[in-house]
């Protein structure tokens, strides 16, 4: 059987190859490179490159060594590409090419100088006249190992994953284009784009427990924000008609395949608008985003298709409960629905009769949606930021949006900017948070202060970027893009 190193022992014999640089007295981590070219110009430009017979100097990481006496192949790779370079010992000289040979490993970043040629073959290659050391890698890339197959590592090395995956990279690259898609849209539909604080005295905004913490200059405990919200439309009484955040929201709730404690939430608010108006320019928003980077409205999750063509079907929140699980909303009570939700989650669920149907509603509802869906008419005491659709409906003007499987993608609402009815609303939170329901909105004094100098009626939206980006991708879970989700750490 053959012998395989350890990697302590890899790693001492690549000590032993930097200090011989060293005494040659090379910098092996140098500040700069003259490269003339990003790989992918050198292949872009190969046939002009390749006519002139100019020098060209390519920097990137060493993918693969091949050896063929007195000759050897490698492939380097940049961030924008890969192309094959030829180290040959008549041209480098037999020193140089030697000491490339003792010194050099696969992950070292290398400065090849040389001219461009064409092998038998049709591959693109990079013919040596001088080389120079950019960077000294100590430990073997994963393939080179034993390979990067255990998903957790993937994770929580995720710099290692991007090396050997380039579909993960790849679906990073897309989440960048479909931030900055969105951001585009906003601006040219007249939104600016803010900042809030994220550490905040009082969280809210959402239904949520959030992460606490203490600032000692001023001897106080603050809180990691849960929503930018109440902060944005603080913004909207003083002037601000259209405005939108994108930025890390913090919630101390579960980990699954849909939740990660830090995630990117985008925001925005439209003064004089309703959640009507946000249900068409969702829609807008939607095929605006997929146009641009899919060219199609049409994308495959989970092996089925789905299909963002406006109009997005919509759906009554309590007809939708009743299909799946059989319980009329209208005619229960909280403690009959307390009981059911026992025997349907196993579980005692805290909360008003609002919050108990929405653990019923999650389980068993939510999932059969596929088709993009904007869930409506949800019941009063649902979300206590959002307007009542009139005195006596018991509905807030509010949506949500839902496609493939369950997947929450958009929560918005016609914002309540009663100062008197959002004190209630508050008063009636801060009843259930002592009864045990941890995730209870609470008192904000500042807020409901804010509100009486005056917030014109206005449309709020929130999407959790982390989802969208999920599914646009094709994703099963948010940890596939997020650069780095939270782990728990090794041996903790």
């Amino acid at each position: 059987m053959k012998y395989m190193a350890t990697i302590d022992e890899i790693r001492k014999t690549r000590l032993k190859k930097l200090e011989a640089i060293q005494r040659a007295g090379i910098l092996v981590y140098p500040a700069k490179t003259k490269r003339t070219h990003k790989i992918s110009e050198a292949i872009d430009d190969f046939k002009p490159l390749l006519k002139s017979e100019k020098e060209v100097i390519l920097s990137g990481r060493i993918k693969s060594l091949r050896g063929h006496g007195g000759s050897v192949f490698l492939d380097i790779e940049d961030g924008t590409g890969k192309i094959q370079a030829f180290f040959k010992k008549d041209r480098l000289g037999e020193k140089k090419y030697q000491f490339f040979i003792d010194n050099f490993d696969i992950g070292d970043f290398i400065e090849i100088r040389g001219i461009l040629f064409e092998t038998k073959k049709g591959e693109k290659t990079i013919e040596a006249a001088d080389y120079k050391i950019l960077a000294k890698s100590l430990l073997p890339l994963p393939e080179k190992w034993h390979g990067l197959t255990d998903i957790e590592e993937r994770f929580r090395k995720r710099y290692l994953d991007l090396i050997f995956n380039p579909e993960v990279k790849k679906n990073f690259e897309i989440r960048s284009r479909i931030i900055s898609e969105i951001r585009r849209f906003l601006e040219e539909e007249g939104f600016l784009e803010v900042e809030t604080p994220i550490l905040q005295s009082i969280y809210g905004g959402a239904t949520a427990k959030p992460f606490k913490t203490h600032l000692n200059s001023l001897n106080i405990d603050l809180y990691l924000r849960i929503s930018p919200e109440l902060y944005l439309k603080r913004l909207l009484v003083g002037g601000f008609d259209k405005i939108y955040e994108i930025g890390r929201c913090f919630r101390n709730e579960g980990l699954d395949r849909q939740h990660n404690p830090d995630f990117t939430m985008l925001e925005f608010y439209w003064a004089y608008a309703d959640y009507k108006d946000l249900m068409d320019f969702t829609e807008k928003l939607f095929s605006n985003l997929l146009n641009k980077i899919f060219k199609s409205l049409k994308i495959n999750y989970e092996e089925k298709e789905i299909n963002f063509k406006a109009p997005f079907q919509r759906i009554d929140y309590n007809v939708l409960f009743k299909k799946y699980t059989k319980i009329n909303l209208e005619e229960i009570n909280k403690e009959a629905l307390r009981k059911k939700a026992k025997e349907m989650l196993g579980i005692e669920v805290k909360g008003e009769k609002p919050e108990i149907a929405d653990e019923i509603y999650k389980k068993f509802c939510r999932p059969k949606i596929w088709d993009p869906t904007f869930i409506i008419n949800h019941s009063l005491g649902s979300a206590p930021l959002a307007k009542q659709s009139d005195k006596n409906s018991g509905k807030l003007d509010r949506f949500q949006l839902v496609a493939a499987g369950g997947i929450e993608l958009v929560n918005a609402f016609s914002e309540l900017n009663d100062p008197r009815e959002q004190r209630k609303r508050f008063e009636e939170q801060e009843k259930i948070l002592k009864e045990g329901f941890e995730e209870a909105q609470r008192m904000d004094e500042d807020f409901i202060e804010a509100l009486e100098h005056g917030m014109p009626p206005a449309a709020g939206f929130g999407m959790g970027i982390d989802r969208l980006v999920a599914l646009l991708t094709g994703s099963h879970s948010l940890r596939e893009i997020i650069l780095f989700p939270t782990m728990r750490p090794k041996n903790y």
